[in-house]
């Protein structure tokens, strides 16, 4: 969330900000709120006082046997406790809104996040690698995995419904292959890897901004008061949730590896065909807390990116990096970066990785904080990248390494987690 404080004397930046990126407006109700609330506040805390001093004089009457004066002041403590009753409900109430409307106001854009409606509008930043040039009837991921005998959707929705699938033989080894070689490469550049829980209170995900907004594509498990997570960024922002932080050494890096769930609603028709919007699937988060400092966070950024694209120089795949406009962009995100990689069967780039920056709005819901060089406590900036989703990597893997006869080539980088081959055939 915004500090209420820089909402307060910049209210139209707000404004703008919820404009661009296309949600609800909520800044005038929440300085009504937020008036309203500090106004209450006064007038519990005079009147506590009140009541304070006078059950203290209370006290100093008795002893000097002034009952009838110390009657009278009890009964006037008597009249102030039920007025205390009358606003305290208020201030509650006027308070349970703010917190309400703070967790609906969205981040703002940076100044070098392009302004647009819609994806459409992404800025293209730079395009790597080579499209493959085929010189035979190329095949989709769906036909290539059926006929390799490594992809089953028809069975993964007779037995789950819609958006699902199995993966058999190579194909589990490709899938785990990915990640593996993720983990290794963020292990070897200081990241520390997490197996987190996948069932999570929903404090976790209001805590890294996904809630309250997102709550229609995440899986409830009422009966344990818990949510399945659409990534493993909530956990990991989470783990150092109400703690204050050592940056002194340097950024603290975390990475986790975790299957995923996400509903996917308001997609219905969309990507039905194949691995590319499913409902289960796999993925490898990093996730940053360093200084606020805008100067970090922007290099922090780079880093991340670098560390997606490096993997996908490993698995020798074509893409580009575009800058993700206002609309296109969570709300909860200060600059994001998406990675697309070429499908051929889509004739287009499709997204595969995602990069963000949120400066302190996660930290301030989290209250993740670090003590600067002068000893004051801050709240920290976050960042996140995927570095790879599965089964969604596996649609440029398959299309773009495959053979006249039918296989697939493996990228050398893959091999050692497949069991040393080179190509997946029949």
């Amino acid at each position: 969330m915004l500090d209420i404080k820089w909402i307060r004397n910049n209210p139209e930046q707000v404004k703008a900000a919820a404009i661009q990126k296309g949600v609800d407006c909520y800044v005038e109700e929440l300085l009504m709120v937020d008036e309203k609330k500090r106004d209450y506040q006064g007038q519990v805390d005079l009147l506590r006082e009140d009541r304070n001093r006078a059950s203290e004089q209370i006290g100093s009457l008795m002893m000097q046997r002034k009952d009838a004066e110390a009657e009278t002041l009890k009964e006037q403590v008597r009249s102030w406790n039920q007025g205390l009753v009358l606003l305290e409900a208020e201030l509650n109430a006027y308070d349970q809104r703010f917190k309400e409307l703070m967790l609906k106001i969205p981040n703002l854009a940076s100044p070098d996040t392009p302004i647009g409606e819609s994806d459409q509008e992404n800025v293209e930043l730079k395009v790597v690698g080579d499209k493959p040039n085929f010189e035979f009837e190329m095949r989709d991921h769906l036909q290539l995995g059926e006929a390799l005998n490594i992809i089953d959707v028809a069975r993964g929705v007779k037995i789950a419904g819609s958006r699902n699938y199995y993966l058999k033989g190579m194909g589990l080894y490709l899938h785990r292959a990915v990640q593996q070689l993720a983990v290794d490469l963020l292990t070897d550049r200081g990241f520390t890897v997490m197996d987190v829980p996948l069932m999570v209170r929903e404090e976790t995900l209001l805590n890294a901004a996904f809630f309250p907004t997102g709550k229609d594509q995440t899986y409830e498990l009422p009966e344990d008061n818990t949510w399945l997570v659409g990534t493993s960024e909530g956990p990991l922002v989470s783990y150092f949730a109400g703690e204050i932080v050592d940056l002194t050494e340097g950024p603290i890096q975390l990475a986790a590896v975790s299957n995923c769930f996400r509903k996917e609603a308001g997609s219905a028709g969309r990507d039905v065909r194949g691995l590319y919007r499913v409902h289960q699937f796999a993925k490898v988060e990093q996730v940053i807390l360093c200084e606020n400092n805008r100067d970090e966070a922007e290099r922090m950024l780079q880093a991340i990116t670098r560390n997606a694209e490096d993997l996908l120089a490993c698995l020798e795949l074509p893409y580009r990096v575009v800058a993700v406009c206002s609309g296109d962009m969570g709300a909860k995100n200060y600059k994001q970066f998406d990675i697309e990689t070429w499908m051929p069967s889509r004739g287009a780039y499709g997204e595969t990785h995602s990069s963000s920056s949120l400066l302190d709005f996660q930290a301030r819901r989290s209250n993740l904080r670090y003590r600067d060089q002068e000893g004051v406590l801050r709240y920290c900036y976050t960042l996140n990248n995927t570095a790879v989703a599965s089964p969604r990597i596996l649609i440029p893997l398959l299309e773009n390494h495959q053979q006249a006869d039918g296989s697939i080539y493996i990228p050398p980088a893959l091999r050692p987690y497949m069991r040393g081959l080179e190509a997946i055939r029949v």
